[in-house]
């Protein structure tokens, strides 16, 4: 389903020229296979460090949109275990049901000035899904029966928060949401399963149409762009196994299938990535890899790995506690820390971060 359809220019299918290139070059792709295994992977790239750290969050936390008098107030029907990124907002996260969200830069966002509908700090976008929603279907009927006015405020180091939307649940079904011309749009069902930066997502839904035609066993584009890692993430989200692979099981912990898909998750996440210290010019949104995620959505696991550190870790949402009243913990990742296997026993009592306020922002 698809709320609203770009008519893209045949132009535009040839090699995507002529196609913006700026925005945050983050990649999501959402990986569904054997035994209802639903993994979601996303790269973070970012031209700084982004003050990154994880956070659990409980049930029963009272919010508001924290962009002036008529925000919205709710209090969290889910704990979740989030991303922050220079503690002022939620970047990433899987709720206690599976529900994954991902932030990623949109260039062309524009949220529109339609003071009938309530404001929302753009900080807490992704965190008003986590907290609000146990399904993909649930957060489009109330994301498009109550429609929200995102309010963005510019990053800390000066940049626009210029973001767009992508949901996931342990069905494997998507949603991409966007702000275009001041409307929501909104890409609903399976088939969304990559989602990168510029162009809007219909454009780039065009485009990867026109790579399949080329096929990616003869030509793959190869650049940092957008659109280019849109069309290597769906070539390479197709060809990898969707059942156990007896080729690779024996190298891969407890030999199981859940282990073996979340490698070859991390595998296609790394092959759209940045390498680290890489940025282009008069562009510098387009930038490097920070870190990487793949979200298992069956078994409630959070994998995450920093291109600054040498391991990847994990963190089983079964061992942390959501129950109403219990403390806020927070696990921090930029600033040197290692570490290894399952990470929830680190995880440590802290004060919740504040969201940025954008109530000046209107």
């Amino acid at each position: 389903m698809s709320k609203r359809i770009t008519t893209v220019a045949a132009a535009c299918l040839a090699a995507g020229i002529g196609l913006p290139q700026g925005g945050e070059a983050c990649t999501r792709t959402l990986y569904v296979g054997d035994d209802e295994t639903v993994i979601t992977g996303r790269n973070m790239d970012w031209m700084q460090s982004m003050e990154t750290a994880l956070w659990v969050f409980p049930r029963g936390m009272a919010r508001d949109g924290r962009a002036g008098p008529d925000s919205p107030s709710w209090v969290s029907k889910y704990g979740s275990l989030v991303a922050s990124s220079y503690d002022l907002a939620t970047s990433d996260g899987m709720n206690e049901k599976g529900l994954v969200a991902n932030l990623l830069y949109l260039a062309e966002s524009d949220y529109g000035e339609d003071a009938a509908l309530p404001p929302l700090s753009i900080a807490l976008w992704a965190q008003y899904a986590l907290d609000n929603y146990a399904t993909v279907a649930e957060a489009v009927q109330g994301l498009t029966e109550q429609p929200l006015r995102v309010v963005a405020k510019d990053l800390p180091n000066g940049k626009p928060a210029a973001l767009h939307l992508s949901l996931s649940d342990p069905s494997g079904d998507s949603a991409i949401f966007e702000y275009l011309d001041g409307e929501l749009v909104v890409h609903h069902g399976p088939e969304y399963r990559v989602m990168t930066n510029s162009p809007p997502y219909a454009e780039q839904l065009a485009i990867d149409t026109y790579w399949q035609g080329v096929g990616g066993m003869a030509f793959l584009p190869g650049t940092v762009r957008a659109a280019d890692r849109y069309a290597r993430a769906s070539f390479l989200l197709d060809a990898v196994p969707k059942s156990l692979d007896d080729d690779y099981l024996d190298a891969v912990p407890n030999r199981t299938y859940a282990n073996q898909a979340v490698a070859q998750v991390l595998s296609v996440q790394r092959a759209v990535s940045v390498p680290l210290g890489i940025s282009v010019e008069q562009q510098p949104n387009l930038a490097s890899t920070l870190w990487s995620v793949a979200a298992d959505q069956k078994n409630r696991v959070y994998y995450f790995s920093s291109a600054t550190t040498p391991n990847t870790f994990w963190v089983a949402l079964d061992d942390l506690d959501f129950s109403p009243g219990a403390e806020v913990k927070t696990l921090p990742v930029d600033g040197g820390y290692v570490y290894a296997g399952n990470a929830a026993a680190h995880f440590t009592a802290a004060e919740p971060f504040t969201f940025m306020d954008a109530s000046g922002s209107d």
